[in-house]
Formats: structure tokens, sequence, C-alpha cells
């Protein structure tokens, strides 16, 4: 049975594109994000809560693109053995499954994970900040949700599309295109 991860930056339609490949496929689909609570309880709760935590409005004024980033590693390898636990429990299972979320960055997956995956990272910053204000992530005031925008699109886009070169992974922007591949990679 094949497995996929779709991975990149928030409000890039990843779960948008996962729903409609699971129609596509009757794959099982599975967000990073719902496991949150659990790992909570699993002693992650400052990095599940890292983000929320903070005023967003402090941390844009003063957080460089590069501290960003590193932010969004340390987060990803801390909830990563907890993540890494709960694809292994569906892998067990041989159902054909899409695993979505933020937190699988390409060098964990590289490491971890015995299958494919790409890296979504949307069309435009107006895009995303369309998408951040019809489903607010954490900014509660359109300056902070388009300030989010950019530093997804701008700074993070760019993180994850040279970490998905190095460690062979295709990144897209059209949605079209990932679904093409989605589909080959899940038939394999």
């Amino acid at each position: 049975m094949g497995y996929v991860f779709i991975s990149g930056i928030p409000a890039s339609g990843k779960s948008h594109l996962a729903q409609k490949m699971c129609e596509i496929t009757g794959a099982l689909h599975f967000k990073v994000d719902d496991w949150r609570e659990e790992f909570r309880v699993n002693k992650n709760a400052d990095w599940v809560d890292f983000f929320w935590n903070k005023n967003e409005s402090e941390y844009w004024s003063k957080t460089s693109c590069e501290e960003h980033w590193q932010n969004i590693i340390e987060q990803s390898e801390a909830l990563w053995p907890d993540i890494v636990k709960k694809i292994r429990k569906v892998v067990k299972y041989g159902k054909l499954a899409i695993f979505e979320g933020v937190n699988i960055l390409p060098h964990l997956a590289r490491q971890d994970l015995n299958f494919e995956g790409i890296i979504l990272l949307g069309e435009s910053v107006e895009t995303i900040f369309k998408r951040n204000k019809k489903d607010p992530r954490w900014g509660k005031t359109e300056a902070l949700q388009l300030k989010e925008a950019e530093m997804f699109y701008n700074c993070e886009g760019q993180k994850y599309k040279a970490e998905a070169e190095k460690y062979g992974y295709q990144v897209f922007t059209n949605h079209a295109l990932a679904e093409a591949k989605l589909l080959k990679l899940l038939s394999n």
C-alpha cells in the first residue's frame, strides 16, 4: 500500500489537497495538527504551544527569518519522535494513507520515513493572507494575519524549498501539478 506526506508552509492548501486526494484514492488522511493534544500530554506542551504562548506582535517585530526558521526546526524536532510513532502505527495496518503537516520537515522525513512526499508552498502572499483571514492561525488582527502571510510565504517558503531540494523532495505552488505527483506516488 502507498503512503505519502504533504508538508510546507501554513495556509498553502495542504489539508485541502490531502482531502481531495483521499476522495480520489480512498486513502486515509492524518493531520499532524490533530495529534497535538496528545503530544501536549506527552510532555511536549511547551513545543506544541510554542507560537501561541508568544505575543505575536512582539514576536514578529523582534524575530528574524533565520530565528523564526530555527524555532520551526526546534519545534519540529521536539515533536518528531511522537509524530514518527503515530505514522508507524498507521503504516503497520497497511492502508493507503496521506500524512500532512508543517512539522514534517524534509530532513526529518528523509531520516525516518521510508516513503516519499511533497512540499507545498502556496501561490502568493495574497492567497496565504486570504486563507489566514478566513481561518486565522495565530493573528487576531488583519495586520498580524498579513505579517504571518508574508513570513510564511517569503521566509518559510524559501527555507522549505531549500531543505526540500537538499533532501530530494519536489516543491509545488500549483495544486494540479502537486495532485498529479501525489497520485503517482500513491500508486507506487
